[in-house]
């Protein structure tokens, strides 16, 4: 079973029923791509059952006899559904709830960088308005460019604000203690601004051994340009241009490992994925530097695992086991050496209010090579897929380079039409300039 009803689950879902032991596969809630992918290959279907309902989970599980469950949003992690499913005899891949505080607590997560010796920026954590006002004032005027606020929980990746000035730095800070985001904001991490471009550092890891994915971009903006407010994830691609395609050897000994090391000393021994967003400082020849951690994340990237998932060419379902069971090592992944190009197409008004049951037209029209994963989609009552959600589809291309995969996945989102879709031009465009 996959637990959650997003883009990442139904890429989720597409790999795992690749798999010639995958017997029989659901998914909770789901969604509409779940739905007929499931329905269409007879190997199971959704489950009505929310995401964070853990004893839902749990009962479900135990009615399909599912022994294996893929846990795919943070917030169930964050509240110990896979602490839930362990007691309750269930096999489950995801970190339990003191190591998903990684993600949970952005002040952590710091914490932990400062034991293992991993390059971050630096910051403090405040709960009162006064202090980190006096912060502000008292260390950034010196750099010259006001430092980025963020809440310290669980916000659906709209909790961080890159403020334009110093006034705006101190309004960041009054909405979000002023409970823009409730308890996930009750805390606030104010930290220096770093720059050059964003990657994904995602991988699998057992407690011990580190099994990286290839390196992926996604676009948190909603404009083109990077304008607009925060989102999900507007788009992803693979592989990014401006790092050395070597560079996962030194993050594993860099990033991922020290971390791990870290956690297990912490008594909070990590399973499961370990994404670290990076922040990759680009040279005069266009090639990143060093990179420093931002953020971790404690799941798949949405819409990173969209593009990256494509690539595999091993058995996801057996390295997701092998990762559960703290057997890593015994298993290797292969990858097709490809690029590809993932395209959000979002709903009229997103992030902010939308409007939902839009029809959706020509999905039937698409290139069979050509993926199209479902996030905010539901079936209605003929059978129609319509709209639920803000981040509705994600078209992804492949390709043996980045821009005909870019080619591949912009032709095709053009062909699907919804009333108020919108989505970004740019993705992967400066990898072309």
């Amino acid at each position: 079973m996959v637990v959650g009803g997003g883009g990442r689950e139904h890429a989720l879902v597409w790999g795992i029923s690749r798999s010639p032991n995958c017997e029989a596969l659901f998914c909770a809630p789901g969604n509409a791509g779940t739905a007929l992918l499931l329905g269409e290959r007879g190997l199971g279907g959704n489950l009505p059952v929310d995401a964070e309902d853990i004893a839902g989970v749990i009962g479900a599980a135990r009615a399909e006899a599912i022994d294996f469950v893929v846990v795919g949003p943070e917030a169930p992690l964050a509240a110990g559904m896979v602490d839930a499913l362990t007691e309750a005899g269930l096999l489950a891949f995801g970190p339990r709830q003191a190591a998903a505080e990684l993600e949970s607590s952005k002040w952590f997560a710091k914490e932990i960088m400062r034991e293992a010796g991993v390059r971050h920026a630096a910051g403090a954590s405040f709960s009162d308005p006064g202090g980190a006002h006096g912060f502000i004032d008292g260390t950034f005027p010196k750099s010259g460019q006001p430092p980025v606020i963020k809440a310290d929980g669980l916000a659906a990746g709209k909790g961080v604000i890159v403020p334009g000035t110093m006034a705006d730095a101190h309004a960041a800070v009054d909405e979000l203690l002023g409970g823009k985001f409730g308890a996930a904001s009750a805390t606030v991490v104010v930290e220096e601004r770093l720059s050059g471009l964003e990657a994904s550092a995602i991988a699998l890891v057992d407690g011990e051994t580190v099994l990286p994915l290839p390196l992926s971009c996604d676009y948190k903006r909603a404009l083109d340009g990077d304008a607009g407010l925060n989102t999900g994830g507007m788009g992803a691609y693979s592989p990014p241009g401006f790092m050395d395609p070597d560079a996962w050897s030194g993050l594993v000994e860099s990033v991922h490992r020290p971390v791990a090391r870290a956690m297990q000393a912490a008594g909070r021994p990590y399973q499961g994925v370990l994404y670290g967003g990076l922040m990759v400082p680009i040279g005069e020849s266009g090639q990143g530097g060093d990179a420093a951690v931002i953020e971790f994340n404690c799941r798949f990237g949405d819409p990173e695992v969209q593009v990256l998932l494509p690539q595999l060419r091993s058995d996801l379902l057996e390295l997701l086991v092998a990762c559960a069971e703290g057997r890593l090592e015994t298993v290797t992944a292969a990858w097709s050496g490809e690029a590809a190009v993932g395209v959000v197409l979002a709903s009229g008004g997103y992030p902010g209010a939308y409007e939902t049951g839009k029809l959706i037209r020509g999905l039937d029209t698409v290139d069979d090579d050509v993926l199209v994963f479902h996030a905010g989609t539901v079936l209605d009552g003929e059978g129609n897929v319509v709209t639920s959600g803000g981040r509705v589809l994600i078209v992804v291309g492949q390709g043996a380079d980045l821009a005909t995969a870019r080619e591949r996945a912009y032709a095709n989102a053009s062909r699907i039409e919804f009333e108020g879709r919108h989505y970004r031009t740019d993705i992967a465009a400066r990898e072309l300039s």
